[in-house]
């Protein structure tokens, strides 16, 4: 397993994926070492002076009033994280807490913070000792950083607290350590502020979510595609020219991956003369949720590109509250604010709900005997005595109605804390953790459309021999050689459905139709 390096000018999402989710080590730099050394010569001096400096030398929050003498002040930073290690409700997943903690280190690494070396090294130890401290659902508002979240790692660093171990066991934090032969942190000056006055939950959850969310727009091009398909649509409107005098980058993208998955097919452009009499209705256009597939699913990708530059912003930053700065100077900022992640998170909430929305729109079409142009009601063997896949969508639909309340912003609330000082919150937290429920719900909403367009597909080459697509024809097998079911009776069909959720999320769908496109976007 490689080892990721963090310096003080910050790390990159693949490295923050490579930590949270593949379980790489970490090693700090020996340049960012020298950079925390020499910011926290300045702290100890500020922390050697009569006068009040906050964070160092005072009480935090509304309680930044108070100036703490020298002797209680590890008292002081040990008591916050206790304090502030407040959190509620079910644990978060091992692969948020390690994003949070990864993110942490890099803030640390940047020099900017003042705490001690020992301090970021502690925390690159318990991470590649595979120590992930226990973290609750509730506790961050997104401001002053994701305190309760953050509060939890910090709590272990101390030796204090529950961890989950390498074995996946939840134990005391200190027996944890001390198996794995890491010291417990005593905690310093300015030290306890500094591990838990950041924006790194949800931005590890927006960086985890961008990458799903590519995989997952890549994945309802290719479900709109064999959709279209099995509708015996036109893949007309897919053409390069129709999607450049409309120049949305996205937009051309979808159009594109739709046209390659299609290429080939004897199916599509039957829509006005019919196909061997199985299509009685000629069109001259296609429904809008198949028409207009490029447009929706590309502006959800633009939504994406500009998350991931919000994201890069913020992998760039240090925050802290005081910081640092480069030249000796110790600043209160309000850099600690979630409002610039709260926001894209939100966005892709909208943009997830809406992708989900067009896709089951396709399904019900797929359906429906009065619009799916020659299929069987349902897609049923034997209507009437089979109900083939009516309450796969009655699912479907369930889960659209709930990404549509999830697309709610978080970000637009706002509740006033710590007496008023802290008086404008940004959820981001919460933002965070409703988007990964909705690209959760995305990926089944997509499997149930694949589910129907490979079924549909099935019966229309059964009914008349004519050849779907290469690219569709290669998703169907792999489907099917997944589990995903094909037609026939009815069956107990979670199964089925639950292959090809599997088949969704693991990213099976996109190589399947890439072992014939080639490199879709």
């Amino acid at each position: 397993m490689h080892s990721v390096l963090v310096g003080h000018s910050g790390v990159t999402a693949d490295e923050v994926l490579a930590v949270a989710r593949g379980g790489a080590k970490v090693t700090l730099t020996a340049a960012a070492l020298d950079e925390i050394a020499a910011s926290r010569e300045t702290v100890d001096a500020l922390a050697a002076r009569p006068e009040p400096v906050y964070g160092v030398s005072t009480g935090f929050g509304a309680l930044a009033v108070r100036h703490i003498s020298a002797p209680m002040r590890t008292r002081l930073q040990h008591s916050l994280i206790r304090s502030h290690a407040a959190g509620m409700g079910p644990t978060v997943e091992r692969e948020v807490v390690r994003a949070l903690m990864f993110l942490r280190l890099k803030t640390l690494a940047s020099g900017r913070t003042g705490v001690r070396p020992v301090v970021a090294q502690t925390m690159a130890e318990v991470l590649n000792a595979g120590i992930t401290p226990v973290v609750h659902e509730y506790g961050s508002l997104g401001c002053s950083g994701d305190l309760a979240p953050l509060a939890h790692c910090a709590l272990v660093l101390t030796g204090e607290g529950r961890a989950e171990g390498p074995d996946g066991t939840v134990r005391q934090a200190a027996e944890l350590l001390a198996e794995a032969g890491i010291a417990p942190v005593a905690l310093r000056e300015k030290e306890g502020l500094a591990l838990i006055n950041g924006t790194d939950g949800m931005l590890g959850m927006l960086i985890m979510a961008c990458a799903d969310l590519a995989r997952l727009f890549t994945s309802a091009d290719i479900t709109a595609a064999l959709t279209l398909e099995a509708l015996l649509g036109t893949d007309r409107v897919l053409a390069p020219e129709l999607h450049a005098i409309r120049p949305h980058p996205g937009q051309a993208a979808s159009a594109e991956n739709m046209r390659r998955v299609l290429d080939g097919s004897a199916l599509t452009g039957h829509h006005q003369v019919g196909f061997d009499g199985v299509a009685p209705a000629p069109r001259v256009q296609d429904a809008y949720s198949v028409r207009c597939a490029p447009q929706v699913a590309g502006a959800g990708r633009d939504t994406l590109a500009h998350a991931r530059l919000v994201a890069e912003r913020e992998l760039a930053a240090a925050v802290d509250n005081p910081v640092v700065l480069p030249d000796g100077r110790v600043e209160s900022n309000g850099n600690f604010h979630g409002a610039p992640v709260g926001y894209v998170l939100d966005f892709l909430a909208i943009a997830v709900a809406d992708l989900g929305s067009i896709a089951e729109r396709r399904t019900d079409r797929l359906l429906d005997k009065d619009r799916s142009h020659g299929l069987p009601p349902f897609l049923a063997d034997d209507p009437g005595v089979d109900s083939g896949l009516m309450i796969a969508q009655y699912t479907q639909a369930a889960l659209v109605s709930e990404n549509k309340r999830l697309a709610v912003p978080a970000s637009v609330d706002s509740i006033p804390s710590s007496a008023m000082q802290e008086d404008h919150v940004s959820m981001g937290w919460s933002a965070a953790r409703k988007l990964r429920t909705a690209a959760d719900n995305l990926t089944r909403i997509l499997a149930v459309e694949l589910v129907a367009a490979a079924r549909a597909l099935e019966l229309r080459e059964q009914a008349a021999p004519r050849a779907s697509a290469p690219a569709s024809r290669a998703v169907r097998e792999a489907l099917l050689a997944a589990g995903g079911g094909g037609a026939g009776p009815d069956r107990f069909l979670a199964p089925d459905l639950a292959a090809a959720e599997e088949f969704v999320r693991s990213g099976a769908l996109v190589l399947a139709a890439e072992s014939v496109t080639g490199p879709l976007a």
